[in-house]
């Protein structure tokens, strides 16, 4: 990026990160977010026409965009703690296993409703389940798996209760578009726009019930309701349509084929190193079906992250999930041509010493 304004370029080996902006768009979103914006629209027409494409593609009965899978999470659960007068209740109980218990759940309390913990014990759920709460919060990803109930549990157990899927980084695969809803029965599944889906960053993407749907529209702009600051404009809504589409055409069997490549690309270019071990990581970062390269070094990896982040471009690497004397490289975000940068810097650092304590 040539930025005026001296901002240096990120080579993201990290993750789908929000800190580094997400994902990159490909040429068909960016097209379509430009041609968007060129052109005054009936907002709330368009909203609903790119509804019923999205939910025709993802197999969903309903689809909306939202500003972003946080303002998703608002807004479902709004959906299920209000009735059709969108008045809100004084008090409102959101269920969730207490190992899934993280920052995002900050979106379901913004509304006042208060989080229920429940172990992973059908007992334990069913006990949550009597006291009629407004729905379950349930997070996807390998790493949210340990100390709760599998999905498919969780549907059954809820019965009438409303319940919501968190994927929002679980792309790929594909098929999270579809599968907790259409194929496992929850009410609602949100997913992320800027991450695996590769659309504007500021969108996100609930899929799922059409009552529920339906009274997300209600709470959303241009409606002065709860949902009025989580704007989303002609340009995302276009873009993130997009993005499905291009998604959806792509052969994820080869995209995934080539994360491997590049992984094992690392891994061989880091072997011999004195101090370093690499070796392949599954599954990713937020437990999507590809691996990455975990790298484990004999020095403090602070240093190692500082070193990479000062070069121009800057190199970004994960430490999420891995030891303490490691770092991820990840190759979800990695453009044609980065693994090599990547590669070159970090055997410049660790074989002269840059980076290190000492050095």
């Amino acid at each position: 990026m040539n930025d005026p304004l001296g901002v240096r370029s990120v080579v993201n080996a990290n993750a789908t990160v929000t800190v580094l902006g997400g994902s990159v768009m490909p040429p068909a979103v960016v097209a379509a977010m430009v041609d968007a914006a060129s052109r005054f629209v009936d907002l709330p027409e368009l909203n609903a026409r790119v509804s019923e494409r999205l939910a025709v593609l993802t197999h969903n009965e309903s689809a909306y965009v939202t500003s972003g899978a946080a303002a998703a999470i608002t807004l479902a659960v709004a959906a299920c703690v209000t009735d059709q007068s969108r008045a809100f209740p004084a008090a409102a109980d959101v269920v969730m296993f207490a190992s899934q218990r993280n920052g995002y759940d900050y979106s379901a309390r913004l509304l006042g409703a208060r989080i229920v913990e429940v172990g992973p014990s059908v007992e334990e759920l069913e006990a949550a389940l009597s006291r009629r709460p407004a729905a379950v919060l349930w997070m996807a990803g390998a790493h949210y798996a340990p100390g709760a109930l599998p999905i498919e549990e969780v549907v059954q157990v809820a019965g009438d209760t409303p319940v919501i899927v968190d994927a929002a980084a679980q792309i790929p695969p594909i098929s999270t578009l579809w599968r907790f809803t259409r194929d496992l029965g929850a009410d609602a599944v949100i997913v992320s726009g800027g991450k695996g889906l590769r659309g504007p960053q500021a969108s996100g993407l609930v899929l799922g019930k059409r009552w529920l749907i339906d009274r997300i529209r209600a709470h959303s702009s241009p409606n002065h309701e709860i949902g009025r600051g989580m704007k989303v404009g002609k340009e995302e809504l276009m873009g993130l349509l997009a993005a499905v589409e291009w998604s959806l055409a792509q052969d994820e069997e080869a995209k995934i084929a080539e994360y491997e490549r590049i992984v094992a690309y690392w891994i061989d270019g880091l072997q011999g190193l004195p101090g370093v071990y690499a070796d392949r990581g599954y599954p990713s970062e937020a437990g999507q079906p590809h691996g990455r390269a975990v790298v484990r070094l004999a020095r403090d990896r602070n240093q190692v992250i500082a070193a990479l982040w000062d070069r121009d471009p800057r190199i970004s690497v994960g430490i999420f999930g891995v030891p303490a004397d490691a770092i991820a490289l990840n190759p979800q975000t990695i453009q044609p041509g980065e693994e090599k940068v990547v590669l070159d810097a970090l055997i410049e650092i660790l074989s002269s010493g840059d980076g290190d304590e000492a050095g």
